[in-house]
């Protein structure tokens, strides 16, 4: 399943062969053959297989040290700007790349990725579930997620194409502003609703 996934990733699915697969992972094509019938059914498992990594591949080593849950967010980002510059420029998320790539009519596989894409994002509201009062009430949690998952897709994809970090920082320092000052609406939420008297 490595194999394919890397092959996915430096190739992207259309170009990628069975062959290739097979020759990559160094076993025989039986045993490739006997578990996944054709391509769509190998993508099914290659991303079945990454939303098993999530945590211990990508949020375990973003997160070790780190308590505060907001500061989660913005080390989670932290570690796509390393693979950026790591790889030249040359890294693309895997999920968003199939998610761009693959047929619409691919029904099974995009379900599949969204799969993926709502893990991230559950990871995601999760911590802003943990700083609690920090952020206003009513904060849609489940749409801000979504929106974290957004800059980071969009951050790396520009950033690939310019050949530049900018792009990827700019759109985390626009995220980063934006939850400063939904933090400081908390706070003057907090003050207001003391000074109402409904809390003595």
């Amino acid at each position: 399943m490595g194999a394919a996934l890397e092959l996915f990733w430096e190739k992207g699915f259309g170009e990628t062969t069975l062959a290739e697969v097979i020759a990559r992972a160094k076993v025989h094509p039986g045993s490739l053959y006997h578990y996944f019938k054709t391509k769509e059914e190998l993508l099914i498992g290659a991303l079945e297989r990454l939303s098993e990594m999530l945590y211990p591949a990508l949020l375990a080593p973003a997160w070790e040290k780190i308590e505060d849950p907001i500061e989660r967010i913005f080390a989670l980002l932290g570690r796509y700007r390393q693979a950026i510059l790591a790889t030249n420029f040359a890294y693309g998320c895997p999920v968003g790349r199939l998610a761009v790539e693959i047929s619409p009519g691919m029904v099974d596989a995009h379900g599949k990725i969204a799969a993926n894409f709502e893990g991230w994002s559950r990871a995601v509201r999760e911590c802003l579930v943990a700083a609690g009062d920090r952020l206003p009430s009513g904060t849609d949690l489940t749409a801000l997620s979504r929106f974290v998952l957004t800059v980071m897709e969009g951050g790396v994809m520009q950033a690939r194409s310019y050949r530049s970090i900018e792009p990827f920082d700019q759109s985390v320092a626009q995220l980063r502003e934006y939850i400063d000052r939904l933090m400081k609406e908390a706070v003057a939420e907090g003050g207001n609703y003391w000074k109402s008297g409904l809390k003595k």
